[in-house]
């Protein structure tokens, strides 16, 4: 299998970065050697970051724990590949909350439409007592999440066929979104027709026109290339998006005590480094998407908010979520509605 090669701390814009290098396997084969299934290409921060935390994590375990890699789908869907992390057949995977909301329902809750302003509220969220709420939900299911929530970002709309401005502009619009609910229920609120597709299947959709937009943020605009088949980029920053690394639980048990304590501290460790990363190409992404072809216009994001409100929206999810859920988001975020 390939790995990554090493990267420095800070990031170059991401068409210098490398791609898989061929890693040499020690004299004498690990005790353990796990899989890390991801959906995102080998070039996005996160597969930069899990390949450092996993050679050092088999540098620290004397060779003992070696992770291998499989980005960009290469196990399959993510729901395929949720269903494998449950087997064992996978033992450590990166999956959205709003996708694993299927599995664990509460895990979707940091995606609640236009709630979060900035990552000044996200990341006390997320790493305070909204986050240990979502990891402990999800370890009722047999599975580990890690402390640090990875970035994903915050998630805006491309379109081939015409900007978003107004919630009217969402009417009718094909929008492909993940296979989620959540995702679902918000851009029914807001009067699309939202096809949920796999995103290793989402460029295909968008570019045979099975759907005319997507919503992710710049950084996967950007890796996936969707530049290629849309027109127009709006900055709804409509929702943040996290990646859970989440772990087998029989699998992690199996690790020594002393291995486990450095896997969780070094894709920790990869967690905090990779937000960095995601924060400096958020800045620099905007100029080299619109320079690739994109037109972006910024959204006022308050009409947005109203109309899920108006559509009950928000009514909607605080019942599913328990008043519990509800009230610790909404100490993070504010009033919602």
């Amino acid at each position: 299998m390939t790995l990554l090669s090493r990267r420095a701390v800070a990031l170059a814009p991401l068409a210098a970065l490398p791609l898989f290098a061929i890693r040499t396997r020690p004299a004498h084969a690990a005790e353990f050697s796990y899989k890390f299934a991801n959906n995102l290409p080998a070039t996005h921060p996160l597969n930069i970051r899990a390949n450092e935390a996993a050679r050092r994590i088999l540098d620290a375990t004397g060779g003992r724990v070696e992770i291998r890699l499989f980005p960009s789908s290469q196990l399959g869907s993510d729901t395929d590949t949720l269903s494998q992390l449950r087997s064992g057949a996978v033992e450590l995977f990166t999956i959205s909350g709003l996708i694993l909301s299927t599995l664990v329902p509460p895990a979707s809750i940091n995606g609640i439409g236009f709630a979060f302003k900035d990552y000044g509220q996200v990341w006390p969220a997320m790493d305070g007592k909204l986050g240990g709420f979502v990891r402990a939900e999800i370890a009722k299911r047999g599975l580990l999440a890690f402390e640090h929530i990875w970035d994903n970002g915050f998630r805006q709309t491309t379109t081939s066929t015409k900007p978003i401005v107004s919630p009217a502009d969402f009417a009718g619009l094909k929008l492909r979104v993940p296979v989620s609910p959540l995702w679902t229920s918000m851009f029914k609120a807001l009067g699309a027709a939202p096809v949920s597709i796999n995103i290793n299947e989402a460029y295909s959709a968008l570019q045979t026109h099975l759907a005319d937009g997507q919503e992710n943020p710049l950084a996967v605009i950007d890796t996936v290339k969707f530049y290629e088949v849309q027109k127009y980029c709006s900055l709804t920053s409509h929702m943040w998006d996290g990646y859970w690394l989440v772990a087998n639980r029989r699998a992690f048990d199996r690790l020594p005590a002393d291995a486990q304590e450095i896997v969780a501290r070094e894709m920790n460790r990869g967690a905090l480094d990779q937000r960095q990363d995601v924060a400096l190409l958020n800045s620099t992404l905007q100029d080299k998407l619109a320079k690739a072809g994109l037109a972006f216009n910024s959204v006022e994001t308050a009409p947005f908010r109203d109309a899920l409100k108006a559509a009950g929206f928000y009514s909607e999810w605080r019942g599913k979520y328990g008043e519990e859920a509800w009230g610790i988001l909404e100490a993070a975020t504010g009033g919602l509605g």
